[in-house]
């Protein structure tokens, strides 16, 4: 499988042939039957600091869905998390899964739920896009297109 990764000002022509040889074009707001993905977008720090993936998932399906899981090949690890505070005290923990109900949505945000995206394959820059798969569990996965972000826009 081809990694994905789209630099900022490539020329059009030229990412819409990649797009054709590896199997098409992957929209930051992506759909499958029932789910829809929009405002996808991956927070990169510096060296190999993990970075963090946001988006909002809609179930507008008239059953739960779960998500159990993300792959990308730009990344060694795709795990989800959830931030939290107890106390004033700030932690984090990994989810194996996550239910989202039929007719609602989930928001991955900052201080919530989000993917920790570590190890990663090369070097990302703020603008490129990169596909994140998100697996399900008994249907079938959904490929999102990621934009890169600086910190300071979260």
């Amino acid at each position: 499988m081809t990694q994905i990764i789209r630099r900022k000002g490539f020329p059009a022509t030229a990412a819409m042939l990649l797009a054709t040889l590896v199997g098409g074009v992957l929209p930051l707001n992506a759909q499958a039957a029932d789910l829809e993905v929009s405002d996808a977008r991956m927070r990169v720090l510096p060296g190999d600091t993990p970075a963090a993936g946001y988006f909002r998932l809609d179930n507008n399906g008239s059953r739960t869905v779960v998500l159990v899981g993300a792959q990308s090949q730009a990344f060694g690890r795709v795990e989800l998390h959830r931030s939290m505070s107890d106390e004033g005290m700030a932690s984090m923990e990994a989810v194996d899964r996550l239910e989202v109900p039929a007719g609602e949505p989930i928001e991955f945000a900052p201080q919530g739920y989000h993917l920790m995206l570590m190890q990663a394959v090369g070097e990302i820059a703020v603008g490129d896009r990169v596909e994140i798969t998100l697996q399900f569990e008994q249907r079938e996965s959904l490929s999102v297109e990621f934009e890169a972000v600086p910190p300071t826009s979260m």
